[in-house]
């Protein structure tokens, strides 16, 4: 009698992302096994994925720090898999060189109202106005003047200055002349009622990927450029370095406090309403 069990189907969220592909290449390729789960990709931008977290609708996701303030009662986060930008990040451009005053009046193209990206442009900004546009169309909408303003996530903090765009502020430069910590962007969080043993045997395959794609660094690029719309190999490869290093391994008391310091300040000026405790998985 076969008394095996069928794997668990788990489904698990990134981006369409050089970042998030190299980090989910090992899972992907089949080159690392979560025993006893079967993970199913979802692709979908960073704000689907958080609407879907929202919901309680997947069980594993990427996910924006700033979502996370309104997720910590269902998910945890995991403690590998974090995007931190280290003195760079979120782009804040102009389709005609301007100031930060010039910039306040203008209504800016953001690519998400929950995206960390947008609390770190309020916390920078104030009160501006936004107007939402798909994260991958914010530069052509800037440099082709549909939009006053533009806040760029993903490779578009590498290949603005094509386009004629002018930057106006990055937003990891800025909050690192503030706090000293690197700028908490995107993290990983997974549903609490997978219980323990799911939490931890997923959390840890999802880690070893990661190591996978570091110890297999040209591999895991080449499935990455895939995701990088048309990114040169040179620039994918700055990109993912830029977002997958050391500190995506594990966040460490630095990165911690990062998305503590964060989180709260979110609070203190109005755009979260609440404190937003955050607990992390034990793998």
């Amino acid at each position: 009698m076969n008394t095996q069990r069928s794997p668990r189907t788990v489904r698990f969220g990134h981006s369409p992302d050089p970042d998030d592909a190299f980090m989910f290449y090992g899972l992907a390729s089949g080159k690392v096994a979560a025993d006893g789960y079967e993970i199913v990709q979802v692709l979908q931008d960073i704000e689907s994925l958080n609407r879907m977290a929202l919901e309680g609708a997947i069980e594993v996701t990427a996910v924006s720090f700033h979502a996370y303030a309104y997720l910590s009662d269902r998910y945890l986060l995991l403690p590998c898999g974090a995007s931190m930008g280290d003195g760079y990040g979120p782009i804040v451009i102009a389709r005609r060189p301007a100031t930060l005053d010039e910039v306040r009046d203008m209504t800016i193209a953001v690519p998400g109202r929950l995206t960390s990206a947008s609390l770190a442009l309020r916390l920078a900004l104030g009160d501006v106005r936004t107007e939402i546009v798909p994260f991958d169309r914010i530069l052509e909408s800037v440099a082709g003047g549909a939009s006053e303003a533009g806040l760029l996530i993903h490779e578009g903090q590498l290949t603005y200055g094509q386009s004629g765009a002018h930057k106006v502020l990055d937003l990891g430069e800025w909050w690192k002349r503030e706090t000293g910590l690197p700028l908490p962007l995107g993290g990983n969080a997974i549903r609490r009622d997978l219980g323990p043993e799911a939490i931890t045997a997923i959390g840890a395959a999802f880690r070893r990927s990661i190591e996978y794609g570091f110890t297999h660094r040209r591999e895991a690029l080449d499935y990455a450029l895939d995701f990088g719309r048309g990114l040169a190999r040179p620039l994918a490869d700055r990109f993912v370095g830029m977002y997958v290093n050391q500190d995506t391994l594990d966040y460490g008391p630095r990165g911690r406090r990062a998305v503590e310091t964060f989180l709260t300040r979110g609070h203190q000026i109005g755009v979260i309403p609440h404190r937003a405790p955050i607990e992390f998985a034990v793998l």
